[in-house]
């Protein structure tokens, strides 16, 4: 645990017991504050009682008058659509709102490591697709190497309950932009902006929004290194405002979808060749086409991202190389499941967007996709550069029959559900195809989220091969 410092004999209000919330309340506790804490869920409350908390209406009349700050969980609204009624009475009686992100970081600044020989080191990851994969490939990078590594934030351990770091230790974060937004310190060694794609409108207003609260990692705590995706405009702006010359490393572009050129420090992948450049000079190249942990050009970006991030953490290129050779991928996220006759089957269940599908279909020649599910604002027509892989759709959900028709050209078989689907594609691949589930489509229609139609995937690949 990360025990938050200068907070000893405060009252300190925490809004929401999930893994965050209580994480953050009991690193609070630990630092010598007392945590009032709350939740509108009973039995979320009656675990935080159960561990001695104190709980308390953290709306009602008169209910912030002795606390000195209020730490939210991020998936609370604290601006838009609208304030949740707790935060709305903190900003009501001045009451600083922060979140476990910001106390982490205040915890890192207090000292506690000075004597270190060398200070531990943290590389925050965010942006829309491939931080997951990417936090996960730092942490494999270095875990592989040697180094004491932790991997927390929105994957792993929730950011507090981590251990102390040690000499030279790095602690790895992925952050998603529900952090970021409203943390009151960031800042991180190293920062790393995969791309940007709309999603989370509502929270932010809009993607102007959305990519303001990505930005606030590298604007607000001044990274020593920032491994900037360029493949966007908002990352190519974004890169430029961190430079101060065509020639700074401090900047270290990243790209897979166009020829990137100059004097400054740049990691790209072409057809499935990632190199390092520096200065105009070639330094690193590694064929990523065969690593099965790592399919397509959205694994390379992620691939390029994390080989950036071990690169300023001084690490060779065949250090690098060698592990992401062993990297065995994400549960969910380009997972392979199993594999006969020729026949891969992948679960890439977090693909619940089109943007996410369509990097997935991007991957793979010949397709048996397993699609659906509740589909979101914008339609289906950006996944067209994908279509021609797919050699037939296997439609799941409820909406199934109208996702169906917005696939066109693409010869679609409404299964409804996952065991139809699985079976009946399996039962029609050839050597060669992929049997694919990248839902583009959230999961909420069918299962609890995407974890679960994930698993509910290869559990019924098990059975069919297993029949």
């Amino acid at each position: 645990m990360i025990p938050v410092d200068g907070v000893a004999g405060e009252k300190v209000g925490v809004l929401g017991l999930g893994r965050s919330g209580l994480s953050a309340a009991r690193a609070l506790r630990e630092g010598g504050a007392v945590p009032i804490l709350w939740d509108d869920n009973p039995a979320a409350r009656a675990a935080a009682e159960a561990e001695g908390f104190e709980t308390r209406d953290l709306g009602a009349a008169g209910a912030m008058d002795d606390l000195t700050l209020l730490v939210t969980s991020p998936g609370i609204p604290h601006l838009y659509p609208e304030p949740n009624r707790v935060i709305a009475a903190a900003y009501a009686a001045c009451v600083p709102v922060d979140n476990d992100i910001g106390l982490f970081f205040r915890a890192l600044s207090s000292g506690a490591w000075d004597d270190l020989e060398t200070p531990p080191k943290v590389v925050a990851v965010t942006g829309s697709n491939g931080k997951s994969t990417t936090s996960a490939l730092i942490h494999h990078i270095l875990s592989e190497a040697g180094r004491e590594v932790q991997l927390a934030g929105n994957i792993g351990r929730g950011v507090l309950d981590i251990d102390p770091p040690g000499e030279a230790g790095v602690i790895v974060l992925e952050l998603s932009s529900y952090q970021t937004e409203l943390a009151r310190a960031l800042t991180p060694d190293i920062a790393v902006f995969t791309n940007l794609s709309p999603d989370h409108l509502d929270r932010h207003a809009g993607l102007g929004g959305y990519f303001a609260a990505k930005r606030r990692l590298f604007a607000e705590g001044g990274p020593d290194r920032a491994v900037i995706g360029v493949d966007e405009p908002e990352g190519r702006y974004l890169a430029n405002q961190l430079a101060t010359a065509r020639s700074d490393d401090r900047v270290i572009r990243v790209s897979v979808g166009q020829k990137l050129s100059g004097p400054g420090w740049i990691v790209q992948a072409r057809k499935g060749f990632l190199t390092e450049w520096r200065k105009g000079k070639q330094v690193g190249a590694i064929d990523l086409r065969e690593i099965p942990g790592l399919p397509g050009a959205h694994n390379h970006q992620n691939a390029c991202a994390a080989y950036a991030a071990a690169r300023t953490l001084g690490l060779g290129p065949r250090q690098i190389e060698a592990a992401l050779r062993t990297f065995k991928g994400l549960p969910h996220r380009s997972q392979i499941v199993a594999e006969r006759d020729g026949v891969r089957f992948v679960n890439d269940s977090k693909a619940t967007n089109v943007d996410a599908a369509l990097k997935a279909l991007l991957a793979f020649d010949r397709i048996r996709w397993v699609c659906g599910g509740l589909m979101k604002e914008g339609g289906l027509a950006a996944l067209a550069p994908g279509l021609p892989h797919v050699a037939k759709a296997y439609v799941i959900g409820r909406e199934a029959a109208q996702f169906a028709l917005g696939l066109d050209g693409v010869e679609a078989e409404v299964c409804t559900d996952m065991g139809t689907a699985v079976a009946r594609a399996a039962a029609e691949a050839e050597p060669g195809d992929v049997v694919l589930l990248a839902p583009a489509a959230a999961s909420f229609d069918q299962y609890d989220n995407f974890e679960k139609r994930g698993e509910d995937f290869a559990a019924q690949v098990a059975a069919f091969l297993g029949s």
